[in-house]
């Protein structure tokens, strides 16, 4: 059997962690960090092709109103045509964003699955997402499933997902959900085995995902209200923004995943990063022979382990080792590799400037 799966992909955020490439403006979906496109673009071709056991239809898209242009002008560069582009005015997290997602699939085809993903996420092994969504999808028709990278090391920036009883190889029912982790107890979850990093990257029908937001009755509601009253404009789609901003906002974790018993889990190994962080980028990044990942126009001198971009800026180091250098015409941050968490921080300090 093959499976007909709607990706829906979310583009909202603004750019904090990777300022100053990415920007409120120009967040960081809409950039490449060493793929041969940006993050959209590179999430949106995942799917051109159909895989064993799954084709795709044309993508749904949910983005911050300000960006329309940069969706479609991304649409183009990863040469694809979205069945809908749904333009929200202002933010209200994922369980708003997944009611609107499982309403415009069922529109679209009632009987295909959504597949729910963010825009802005790394994933290196595409056959192997490709085989853990053809494993996952027997069981979306029934359930929400929802996909747990298998960790390789102790981080403590992801929630975790404790995988119960296996449904089918590859696919197991949820324990629970666990907050993101102090050091000492995610060593423990990966000692223990049977857990997962929460990706947020969700497969469900329609018609499920619908009926178990009667844990959230007035997030499904208002965003389905809000959905039908949306002015269309061909695949554009705009709902009026007193009635998106009626939508109470919270993430479908929050919302669904953690009160359903509809829920499971299929652990994959994916090569899968957030890229989350210039720390992460720099993990991330093809490097030479001492450590150094270079981006645009950079140059490292006597130099080791430094991370070190130039956007339309020429920037040259010396000397120096373990440092995040990134330089473009909206700042210029210098920090160690270890403290790649004050870069928000350091964005707030320039707005005063």
């Amino acid at each position: 059997m093959t499976h007909r799966i709607i990706p829906a992909i979310l583009s909202g955020g603004a750019g904090t962690r990777l300022w100053p490439v990415s920007t409120d403006a120009e967040p960081k979906q809409f950039h490449a960090f060493g793929g041969a496109g940006s993050l959209f673009a590179e999430t949106i071709r995942r799917f051109a092709a159909p895989a064993e056991g799954v084709a795709f239809a044309p993508p749904l898209v949910l983005a911050n109103a300000a960006h329309a242009e940069l969706v479609q002008a991304h649409l183009d560069q990863a040469d694809a045509t979205a069945a809908a582009i749904f333009l929200e005015p202002m933010g209200r997290n994922t369980a708003a964003a997944a009611v609107i997602a499982a309403a415009l699939g069922k529109e679209a085809d009632a009987d295909a699955l959504v597949l729910l993903l963010p825009a802005d996420h790394v994933i290196a092994d595409q056959g192997a997402f490709m085989a853990a969504i053809a494993r996952a999808a027997p069981f979306a028709y029934d359930r929400i499933v929802t996909f747990g990278i298998a960790p390789d090391r102790p981080e403590t920036g992801y929630g975790y997902i404790k995988a119960g009883p296996e449904l089918a190889p590859g696919v197991r029912t949820i324990e629970s959900f666990r907050e993101k982790p102090d050091p000492e107890t995610a060593k423990a979850y990966l000692a223990e085995g049977g857990y997962s990093w929460n990706a947020g990257m969700f497969l469900f029908s329609p018609r499920v995902l619908l009926e178990e937001f009667a844990h959230a009755p007035e997030i499904r509601d208002l965003a389905l209200q809000a959905l039908a009253g949306a002015s269309r404009s061909g695949s554009v789609i705009t709902p009026e923004p007193q009635a998106f901003a009626a939508i109470p906002s919270a993430p479908l974790d929050i919302a669904v995943m953690e009160k359903t018993r509809r829920a499971a889990v299929a652990p994959c190994a994916i090569g899968w990063a957030d890229v989350g962080s210039w720390s992460e980028l720099w993990r991330l990044a093809a490097k030479d022979e001492a450590g150094n990942a270079l981006q645009g126009a950079a140059a490292v001198l006597d130099g080791a382990d430094n991370l070190v971009r130039g956007d339309g800026v020429k920037v040259c180091v010396a000397g120096v080792r373990d440092l995040i250098v990134i330089a473009t015409p909206n700042g210029v941050i210098v920090a160690p590799r270890d403290r790649a968490q004050d870069v928000k921080a350091l964005r707030d300090l320039a707005a005063k400037l």
